[in-house]
């Protein structure tokens, strides 16, 4: 087990500096290519209850992807973290204005109020597609999170729920893919990684 904590933390610390040499632009350009990937997604197109974090400096770019979900009529579902837990919830977002006026946290990620009670949470009609973030991602769908264990358990929950569970795409800048990830029993697979593929 310690040996696992070990070679995670190693990997993102080099996942961290490998992000970290790419520039704005270069981050925006992949972000833009991934985001047409994913609208021509037949799991996209066909899905009408839709979960998408709000990027970190350091993750593929969401906010086209928010709009053209809005433009499309379909639900959106963001996250909002207990920062004292593992514990997370995917509440509805209104509209790209109702985007604009949340609370900013620690993270500098924008998300509802604790005390904001009026949202849906996804999982009361469940949820056709969970767009991942995450640091690093291989071919088969394993993901290596920032530690804290939101999206494995918030999976975990999914799968209790009478819809089962939703298909999850990770978008991933090249440099976050590795041949392999080291995981546990604890880590759940991830359906695709979305990246750009070179030409």
């Amino acid at each position: 087990m310690a040996a696992l904590r070990a070679a995670k933390q190693a990997l993102r610390k080099e996942i961290k500096r490998r992000v970290a040499g790419l520039t704005d632009e270069e981050k925006l350009r992949q972000s833009l290519v991934l985001s047409k990937q994913l609208f021509r997604h037949p799991k996209y197109v066909s899905c009408k209850r839709i979960a998408v974090f709000l990027s970190m400096q350091d993750e593929v770019r969401t906010e086209e992807i928010i709009r053209d979900v809005f433009k499309c009529g379909k639900s959106c579902f963001i996250p909002r973290y207990e920062s004292s837990s593992n514990h997370m919830d995917m509440l509805q977002l209104r509209s790209l204005q109702d985007m604009e006026t949340l609370p900013l946290t620690a993270w500098n990620i924008r998300q509802p109020a604790a005390e904001d009670s009026s949202r849906e949470e996804a999982l009361s009609a469940g949820l056709d597609l969970i767009l991942m973030p995450g640091l690093g991602f291989d071919s088969l769908g394993k993901r290596l999170g920032r530690g804290k264990g939101f999206y494995d358990t918030y999976l975990e929950r999914c799968m209790k729920h009478p819809k089962g569970k939703p298909y999850t795409i990770a978008l991933a800048f090249k440099e976050q893919l590795f041949p392999e990830i080291p995981v546990d029993d604890n880590d759940v697979l991830i359906d695709e990684v979305l990246y750009e593929i070179d030409e």
